[in-house]
């Protein structure tokens, strides 16, 4: 069973996207300022992840470690986005992008899985990791409430990352970051790879 994280507190005890300087917070809070929106309860998409924008791309839910699923077995379709090495991650803002290196494979093991409607909306939201180049980490996978995507939606990135960011000491380099995210430039490879 997957747990849902409905608060802040719970996104930062989670460990998602951390340590700093992993991208998962940044594609988390992109992913819930500019990818969606909300309508009459639901989590609508402003792009279909089907076109691979930003570098969504069909997750097929295969089996993992244990012969589990890390995500519930459905007939919708689940999309992923979050590998920086995917065709259209290069439209991704600089600042999910900014500390991404071939050097450091753990700056790109994130990612966001969404679970798609007959209406073309979101109705699970999940947040994970790759526990090596192939696998999620099943116990590092969380269901993320429309709720928490709400919050995040309005929040500043400042004020979102100085409330999940894990230590002082990263939350001074995500400042520091921040400030200088537009002179830095990613480097486009990984060991992460669209199979």
């Amino acid at each position: 069973m997957v747990n849902t994280l409905n608060e802040l507190s719970q996104l930062k005890s989670s460990g998602f996207g951390q340590p700093w300087p992993r991208h998962g917070l940044n594609l988390l809070y992109w992913f819930a300022k500019d990818y969606i929106y909300f309508s009459n309860g639901d989590i609508v998409s402003k792009y279909r992840p089907r076109n691979g924008d930003f570098g969504f791309h069909k997750y097929y839910n295969r089996i993992e470690d244990d012969d589990d699923h890390i995500v519930p077995l459905q007939s919708l379709p689940y999309y992923e986005v979050g590998n920086l090495n995917a065709p259209g991650a290069d439209k991704l803002p600089n600042y999910v992008r900014a500390n991404y290196s071939q050097n450091k494979p753990d700056r790109n093991k994130d990612r966001i899985i969404v679970r798609q409607d007959e209406y073309g909306n979101f109705n699970r939201v999940y947040v994970t990791e790759h526990n090596d180049p192939k696998r999620f980490d099943s116990s590092r996978t969380y269901r993320v409430s429309q709720g928490l995507l709400l919050i995040i939606s309005n929040m500043s990135r400042d004020q979102y990352l100085e409330k999940t960011v894990n230590t002082r000491e990263d939350r001074a380099r995500v400042t520091l970051q921040s400030r200088n995210v537009n002179e830095t430039v990613p480097d486009n490879n990984s060991w992460c790879t669209i199979l």
